[in-house]
């Protein structure tokens, strides 16, 4: 069957995980051409071998399950197109992110070499399985990176078969590969890459490749490899799996554990005080109350938009993995995913699975100025949520997932993502990143002075000319921080 493959055609991103690693998420799918003779087929004895080309450093490996197209489909229909695959197996969309630059999204260097298509070991038969129940996982070096299931992709394989026949006639032999997974990442010379897809009881078996290293560098007549660390990134998953430092918010190092610690010690009317010496008096968050008030937060901002519901974009923008998913599944340790609602109480815009998703990817808060559904499961969870009210209705009513990581309004006050938030029982302020520094340090002074304020007060003190200080009480204070100093109670 495989040998009268006359195309590979590919689809760019069709799995929730793989979109919300990528950050975009396609409302059709999209695809490229691989060469047949980029097809290697696997074999139970002992794993292929794949050659990363001489001078490149990131050939990426893509855990796929491959469909084999048993009978000519040409402008089928949804209800017909599983009909004419005959086998499903496992597959390795493997490519050089060193020469994706030389085609502009065509991938025919990137991922047309030689054995860059590795298939099998054994095939499935399509009519035994049910497509949207099957497994894929991918082993590198034994362990086990890649684990998803195609009950949720973005395009079920029976919509792939029939949008591809509109245009083109799908031949017996041909091959799909239906997307990776998140957790796709860089195998270097000597690794072992495997892939297995598994359905009901039947399994393609272990699809294993072996890198080793090109010795033949490139002709000086054409596009050479050339990196940087945006492909690196996309190539490992992330900056962080990379080896690069953080980018964008984290970059800046804005929130760092120090100051974290500082902004915690700190009132939030201490810093509204503050924030209003410098002129920032619209940047409270209002009206919400929270499940956990007695938690203080503090984390940098993501945001989701949602927009008034209208009922012929909800169908294309409301399902499926759509922004409001793909928010909560990308929101990273110690962020807050603040939520713009318009004030609407008329609908949820969260309920218990989603916020405890958050939780799960260690969200320090979720901040919505919409409803709350599910609100008794929500309110149970250690995860602070800020809310305007509890609603039972779910999506659809109001509102429509728009957008994500975008500047949004929230209660009043615009948030842009990377914004630090602090939350307590006081409210909830946007404190911006560039004078946090600066703003917790005078905190800090400011609540030093006012303990010093209310000591006196205590000891039977009038507050004129104590509460602001004058010159004389200023130099008692002065006097009085000196001696709270670990120096100055030494004595020494």
């Amino acid at each position: 069957m495989l040998a009268r493959t006359r195309k590979v055609i590919a689809v760019h991103i069709n799995y929730p995980s793989r979109a919300a690693q990528r950050g975009r998420t396609p409302e059709q799918p999209s695809y490229f051409l691989k060469p047949s003779s980029s097809l290697a087929i696997g074999s139970t004895d002992a794993p292929g071998t794949v050659e990363r080309p001489a001078g490149c450093e990131l050939l990426g490996y893509e855990g796929e399950i491959a469909l084999v197209i048993g009978k000519t489909a040409r402008r089928v229909g949804l209800e017909d197109a599983w009909s004419h695959v005959e086998w499903v197996t496992a597959s390795n969309d493997l490519g050089v992110y060193d020469l994706r630059y030389a085609d502009k999204g065509s991938n025919v260097r990137s991922k047309g070499g030689d054995g860059f298509t590795p298939v099998g070991p054994a095939l499935i038969p399509a009519d035994a399985v049910d497509p949207t129940d099957l497994r894929i996982r991918t082993w590198h070096n034994g362990d086990l990176v890649q684990d998803d299931t195609t009950g949720d992709l973005l395009f079920p394989f029976a919509q792939l078969v029939a949008d591809l026949s509109q245009l083109l006639t799908l031949e017996e032999g041909d091959i799909i590969l239906t997307g990776t997974p998140a957790g796709a990442s860089v195998a270097k010379p000597g690794d072992v890459v495997e892939i297995e897809v598994t359905g009901g009881d039947f399994s393609s078996g272990r699809l294993a490749t072996k890198v080793t290293e090109g010795t033949t560098p490139f002709a000086d007549f054409g596009a050479r490899p050339k990196t940087d660390d945006t492909q690196r990134e996309e190539a490992y998953g992330s900056r962080e799996a990379a080896g690069l430092e953080a980018a964008g918010p984290e970059a800046a190092s804005v929130l760092t554990p120090e100051l974290k610690a500082k902004l915690e010690s700190v009132a939030t009317a201490t810093l509204s005080s503050q924030l209003r010496k410098r002129g920032l008096n619209n940047v409270s968050i209002d009206g919400l109350q929270a499940t956990r008030p007695d938690r203080k937060v503090v984390g940098l901002a993501r945001t989701l938009r949602y927009v008034p519901n209208r009922e012929d974009l909800f169908k294309t923008h409301g399902g499926g993995f759509n922004a409001q998913k793909r928010a909560i599944d990308s929101v990273n340790e110690g962020e807050i995913l603040v939520m713009e609602a318009r004030g609407e109480k008329g609908t949820g815009t969260v309920g218990d699975i989603l916020a405890l998703r958050a939780q799960v990817r260690g969200a320090a808060a979720i901040i919505t100025d919409g409803g709350v559904r599910d609100y008794s499961a929500v309110a149970d969870l250690e995860m602070p949520t800020y809310f305007a009210n509890p609603h039972p209705a779910v999506l659809g009513r109001r509102h429509i997932p728009w957008d994500t990581d975008i500047t949004i309004a929230c209660g009043g006050a615009t948030v842009q993502p990377g914004d630090i938030i602090v939350a307590d029982s006081d409210g909830i302020l946007v404190i911006p990143p560039a004078i946090a520094e600066e703003l917790v340090d005078d905190c800090i002074q400011q609540e030093e002075e006012e303990t010093f304020i209310f000591q006196m007060v205590q000891e039977g003190n009038s507050v004129d000319g104590l509460y602001p200080m004058n010159k004389e009480w200023q130099a008692r204070y002065t006097e009085w921080s000196a001696s709270q100093s670990p120096e100055g109670a030494s004595g020494d």
